[in-house]
């Protein structure tokens, strides 16, 4: 058997670790050994990948692993043995400095290419060594928190430098200079002095966290990872403190993941960010546990539940180590469950069996999405129809399939990709509207959605300045059936839940194979491009989990006998 033990190699960047013939993300083996596994690393599809780049990502994820191999022995007493190693091998492996083969754009870091990713493996190292201060042999670690420290000061510094101090890299650094300064201190026996810089002055977390977030608690980028991501370093950076003391905002970024999870704990994800991934599942765990003991609003059981599910056989229990994290009981709120959450990022609404988000706010900046307008449909525990997330970045050209328009469930005009943009949201007691200007040349577009007693109303509206070809286009992530019929064309979408749509439109529905979510991109789904050649298109439908009398008369739909007046958006 091979001997278990940490690479000892530096590590490049983890979104290499991609089938360049399939895009999936390549499998997670041999990280216990160290050793890159012979004849390269396998995908899904009998792929066995071996290039420098993925020798790179392979390893930046073996070290996670062993971070987090680390950190749970140490919540036993063990690992001290493992964290000297480390630090010797950290000095080692550093001592030539900055990562020289870093891409051009990198923030350079000093164990991988990037900073970031030093920052992401060094914070549970060093709770690892502050689980276990006062072992004497932990002295020898000094050096690396030290120099990790140094690291978070200067990338942070750059970060304020280059005006990108909102990136969600200056979270991590700020908790990475936290950690490793709380590490040190309980290691030379003092008290902590580090606060002010890290947590509570000009450049630290809630600094950060006031100018990263909106009022409605979404980080700025409005995707679900990078939310998650930011809210991690954030609770990890808060051991032993009062979330009295805290900014409000944080409660609310909470609140603001809480209110896109479906009733079944399914976390859309939205804009870019993983669609599936068991690491992943293991930090939403991690969150979970972290927001309860903040807030007793936190409103994420049943998304840790279905993590614990998603996380498979990576599971191994960490999040129940995390007790005792804050210095005071959590703070208290009525976690309510609303049946319609509008925001300046997302609109969430909820009828019976029925979980819809219409995208509507700011593009998110490099991690956004061209996908304005688009309506993602969840059942509790099934994606109808989802954001199709991400796939490893370093896939160029699935990548851009995945930002692209072509790939949401929204508006796409003469096979172009809009412009960034953002909408325009009113409501009312029963309703939504969101409307985007200027993201194609001459043409405007609304979405209603109403809420009705069982069923969701969708209408949408676009006008241009001249004869284009408008298409809105069906995404799903479900076996999907189309029947066109006299009166309307109706849709089955199959899951552990059913979804039935009516469709009334003067569109001719064409429907194709495409690429599913971004999991797996060789998944083939059946898309539908709701066709119209003209300078004005308007298309209605109704959604429901139980089948219902759907007419159109004039500008009126009625549902079950409930009369929806769709004119005058």
């Amino acid at each position: 058997m091979a001997a278990l033990s940490p690479p000892t190699e530096r590590g490049g960047w983890w979104h290499e670790y991609v089938c360049p013939a399939h895009g999936v993300e390549l499998a997670h083996v041999g990280f216990e050994s160290g050793k890159f596994p012979e004849g390269g690393v396998p995908c899904s599809y009998g792929c066995r990948v071996d290039t420098p780049a993925v020798r790179g990502a392979w390893t930046v994820l073996a070290h996670h692993f062993w971070a987090r191999r680390i950190r749970l022995l140490s919540y036993d007493g063990g690992g001290a043995d493992l964290l000297t190693s480390y630090a010797r091998l950290y000095a080692d492996l550093t001592k030539a400095g900055e990562h020289e083969e870093a891409q051009g754009w990198m923030q350079r870091g000093r164990l991988f290419h990037q900073a970031l990713t030093d920052a992401v493996w060094g914070v549970p190292i060093a709770h690892s060594i502050l689980n276990l201060a006062g072992r004497a042999e932990l002295g020898e670690t000094l050096p690396m928190l030290d120099d990790m420290v140094a690291g978070a000061r200067r990338a942070r510094d750059a970060m304020i430098a280059q005006d990108k101090f909102s990136s969600n890299y200056t979270a991590w650094f700020n908790a990475l200079g936290t950690t490793a300064g709380q590490a040190a201190a309980a290691v030379r026996e003092e008290k902590w002095s580090g606060a002010d810089e890290w947590l509570t002055g000009e450049y630290g977390q809630f600094a950060h966290l006031e100018v990263a977030t909106g009022e409605d608690g979404w980080e700025w980028e409005g995707s679900t990872y990078y939310h998650g991501f930011v809210l991690r370093a954030y609770l990890l950076s808060l051991r032993g403190y009062d979330p009295s003391l805290v900014p409000d905002r944080l409660e609310r970024m909470i609140a603001a993941l809480a209110s896109i999870a479906t009733d079944g704990g399914i976390l859309p994800a939205l804009h870019d960010g993983p669609y599936l991934r068991a690491p992943l599942a293991l930090e939403w765990l991690e969150i979970a546990s972290l927001a309860r003991q903040f807030t007793t609003a936190h409103g994420l059981e049943s998304v840790a539940n279905r993590a614990r599910a998603e996380a498979g056989p990576d599971y191994d229990g960490l999040e129940d180590e995390l007790t005792n994290w804050f210095d005071a009981p959590p703070r208290t709120a009525n976690p309510a469950r609303v049946a319609r959450s509008v925001g300046s990022t997302y609109a969430v609404i909820r009828v019976p069996g029925l979980h819809a988000i219409l995208d509507h706010g700011p593009h998110g900046g490099s991690h956004g999405h061209h996908d304005k307008l688009a309506l993602y449909l969840y059942g509790a525990t099934t994606p109808w129809q989802p954001d199709p997330g991400q796939v490893p970045y370093g896939h160029a050209q699935w990548r851009a399939h995945y930002k692209s328009a072509a790939a949401h469930p929204t508006i796409r005009v003469d096979g172009l990709e809009p412009a960034e943009a953002t909408g325009e949201l009113t409501s009312d007691a029963d309703s939504v509207t969101a409307a985007v200007d200027g993201w194609y040349d001459g043409v405007r577009a609304t979405r209603k959605l109403v809420s009705g007693n069982s069923y969701l109303v969708d209408v949408v509206r676009v006008t241009a300045d001249r004869e284009r070809e408008i298409v809105l286009q069906f995404r799903p992530d479900v076996d999907l059936t189309v029947e066109v019929g006299p009166d309307a064309v109706r849709t089955t979408w199959a899951g552990n839940e059913t979804l039935y749509g009516y469709h009334l439109s003067d569109a001719v529905p064409v429907t194709r194979p495409g690429p599913g979510p971004a999991d797996d991109p060789q998944r083939t789904r059946t898309w539908i491009d709701w066709t119209v050649v003209g300078a004005t298109a308007t298309y209605c439908s109704v959604y429901s989990t139980t089948p219902l009398d759907v007419r159109l008369v004039g500008d009126v739909i009625t549902v079950d006998g409930h009369e929806h007046p769709i004119g005058g958006q």
